[in-house]
């Protein structure tokens, strides 16, 4: 009894290739799985680091809200009487400081997000 074993050059010296079917349906539901999943990551990361200086701030006025607005008032006041180049100076500082809280929040989360894509694939995606 003879083997035959069939290698890489001898397709290409025969010139038969195996020809790959790609599941259109199944990639499509992957697509639309991932997509919906990291919107989701998305919005509830924003949620979560739009909302924590509101929670910062109320606990800090004790849950007052008549306080809280009078501290936000104060800072309005103080920004709209600031110089222009401190007014630049401060906006710059609240963008770098919510891209560094979103980037922080987005990387500490990002590892239970992979593991929950992941197990929602391996759960409602057919397998071959």
């Amino acid at each position: 009894m003879c083997m035959h074993v069939e290698t890489m050059l001898d397709r290409i010296e025969q010139g038969t290739f195996p020809n790959p079917r790609i599941a259109l349906w199944p990639m499509v539901q992957g697509t639309c799985l991932v997509l919906i999943e990291t919107a989701g990551f998305a919005a509830s990361t924003l949620m979560i680091v739009l909302g924590l200086p509101l929670f910062v701030f109320l606990f800090l006025a004790g849950w007052d809200l008549g306080l809280l607005f009078a501290q936000l008032g104060n800072l309005a006041d103080h920004y709209a009487s600031a110089e222009p180049p401190a007014r630049i100076a401060f906006s710059r500082d609240l963008q770098i400081a919510f891209l560094v809280l979103a980037g922080g929040f987005t990387l500490l989360r990002l590892p239970g997000f992979i593991r929950r894509l992941c197990t929602r694939f391996e759960r409602e995606l057919p397998h071959d």
